[in-house]
């Protein structure tokens, strides 16, 4: 048995790591591979840190595409072989003519609840405009909501699997920059990379709309590192690559913002 009270010390998102520790001890004791639901981008920054202290198991997540941001976890003991072929997903079409009543994300993710099912059964859902929408939800789901899901907005639409390999991602809109900065605060280093004040940036940590790897910081003063990825609610995120120190004793940093 894991030392589950000691991994949920501190713990953000307790009630889904203690289900993910109850899921690895499944996978201990069964030498079996155990899958949890879709977990949330912070839900799995927080796992993997809490798991990556433990040797007995390992963990591997999958969304059906790489830029995935709701994801399973295959749990196993670590002897046990594993890789992403073991996290079951199907890809549904919903397909429908959305051209004069368009649908939103929100449309269809509430259309596929309203159907009964409920949202840790659902991964990303892809919307095409006026087409429909392709969505990612777990095996067990895909014959009830092929024969459930029959209307979005006002549209009827035909719901369907397809192959994961016909989902039409897009590549996320990314733009480079270089900023040069006094010290590597929190602050300062997002304000540049989102094109906003420094005040307003300060008012956005405060009020807790800032996490940094998914984990929420208040404190603007925190300091940044190469490799950390900082999002903001409703404005994108932002990625610290590269950074130097200059000759006059200040940091140049590379950011890659993600819109």
């Amino acid at each position: 048995m894991l030392p589950r009270e000691e991994l949920l010390k501190g713990v953000e998102n307790r009630d889904s790591v203690a289900r993910v520790i109850d899921r690895a001890d499944q996978a201990i004791k069964t030498w079996e591979v155990v899958l949890t639901d879709f977990l949330s981008p912070p839900e799995l920054a927080e796992i993997q840190r809490v798991f990556s202290r433990l040797t007995e198991v390992q963990l591997i997540s999958w969304g059906g595409y790489p830029q995935a941001e709701r994801q399973r976890i295959a749990i196993a003991r670590s002897e046990v072989p594993l890789d992403i072929s073991q996290v079951a997903l199907v890809a549904l079409e919903i397909a429908g003519n959305f051209l004069f009543d368009t649908a939103t994300h929100r449309d269809f993710l509430g259309a596929m609840l309203g159907t009964g099912i409920v949202r840790e059964k659902t991964g990303d859902i892809i919307v095409l405009g006026e087409r429909g929408a392709q969505a990612i939800v777990a095996p067990e789901l895909a014959e009830f909501l092929e024969m459930n899901l029959k209307q979005v907005r006002s549209v009827p639409v035909k719901t369907q699997p397809i192959d994961i390999n016909e989902l039409k991602v897009r590549e996320p809109k990314k733009k480079e920059l270089t900023t040069v900065e006094a010290s590597l605060r929190l602050d300062a280093i997002a304000s540049a990379g989102f094109g906003m004040s420094r005040s307003k940036m300060v008012d956005l940590i405060d009020s807790g709309d800032v996490r940094v790897n998914w984990k929420e910081v208040t404190q603007a003063s925190s300091q940044v590192k190469p490799g950390d990825l900082i999002a903001i609610r409703s404005k994108g995120r932002l990625e610290v690559g590269e950074i130097a120190v200059t000759k006059k004793d200040r940091y140049r940093v590379q950011l890659t913002r993600y819109m």
